[in-house]
């Protein structure tokens, strides 16, 4: 089905506005993937981070970043015109076409991949590539409509800005970066399963197989609380390392508790409303856990240079 047959024509011309490509990119998503490339960036080298590293490793991944976002945009624009969160995307909603689009998405992905290639190093370019490739086509075109475990194995391009941040400043994969990596990896099921429990009807409507459409609601809640205490688990990596120190063990049994606790209070209370209370608390836990990684490095290192 065309979006013409769905009654979507263009609104503001062939061009559209800035506003509307600034939408196509997805800001907030890719403004939350960027602070934990940034968290990245500085625990990769603290106190003495390179700033090119800094500047350009930002522009290289957000710019790439935004064109996955704009892939997926393009890619999903039947569904999103059926939906009542997504009806009003740029590309449903008539105020951009495919075309321009297209050549949006293209300039902001291979400008990022140059930019990150020339002067960033070769690893963060290739793996910024493949989270590109596995976000907006392997989970968009094929993971996304053909299984329900679909978040879990497509997450994995998702949990990759942090790791993308390390690698800007040091060019290689380390084992903090893949505690990063596997932190939000982690994160993603409970985060993502609490907003498809609150929009269920609208993926069941566009035959989307997420999680609660294919096995219910209440098998879904069950592996949020499952993955939730996973989480907490894993957020311990940090300290049982040795990298990180008491300050974070309680930001993280402090955060992961209180998710915790809205997991628990989802499978209890089976509300639509405890659902996206649960998906927003979701989002406020990954930015004070890695926030919480921050502050814990540099006050460790602020404390040892006044000793």
């Amino acid at each position: 089905m065309s979006l013409k047959a769905l009654g979507v024509t263009a609104q503001h011309g062939l061009g559209g506005h800035w506003r509307d490509y600034l939408a196509l990119c997805k800001p907030k998503v890719v403004a939350v993937m960027m602070f934990t490339a940034w968290v990245g960036m500085l625990l990769a080298a603290p106190g003495s981070l390179p700033w090119e590293a800094l500047l350009f490793g930002t522009l290289g991944i957000s710019l790439m970043a935004g064109s996955a976002a704009a892939l997926n945009h393009m890619l999903d624009r039947h569904a999103d015109a059926l939906m009542q969160r997504t009806r009003r995307r740029p590309l449903p909603s008539g105020k951009l076409d495919m075309g321009h689009s297209l050549v949006f998405t293209g300039v902001l992905g291979i400008s990022g991949f140059v930019i990150l290639l020339l002067l960033v190093n070769p690893l963060t370019a290739l793996l910024t590539l493949l989270s590109l490739v596995g976000y907006a086509v392997v989970y968009t075109v094929f993971l996304k409509r053909a299984t329900p475990q679909n978040i879990v194995i497509g997450g994995a391009a998702g949990a990759m800005p942090p790791l993308l941040g390390w690698t800007a400043v040091t060019g290689q994969i380390e084992p903090m970066a893949l505690v990063l990596f596997l932190i939000v990896f982690t994160w993603t099921p409970p985060h993502f399963w609490a907003l498809a429990i609150y929009r269920k009807d609208e993926y069941a409507r566009v035959g989307t197989p997420m999680l609660p459409v294919t096995h219910g609601e209440d098998f879904t809640r069950l592996q949020i609380l499952l993955y939730t205490a996973l989480l907490l688990a894993v957020t311990l990596l940090p300290f049982g390392m040795g990298i990180s120190g008491w300050l974070y063990l309680l930001a993280a049994l402090g955060l992961g508790g209180t998710f915790l606790y809205h997991a628990v209070m989802l499978l209890r209370t089976r509300s639509r409303q405890r659902a996206i209370r649960t998906f927003l608390y979701s989002i406020v836990y990954l930015l004070g856990l890695f926030g919480a990684l921050l502050v814990d490095r540099y006050l460790g290192l602020w404390f040892a240079a006044l000793a």
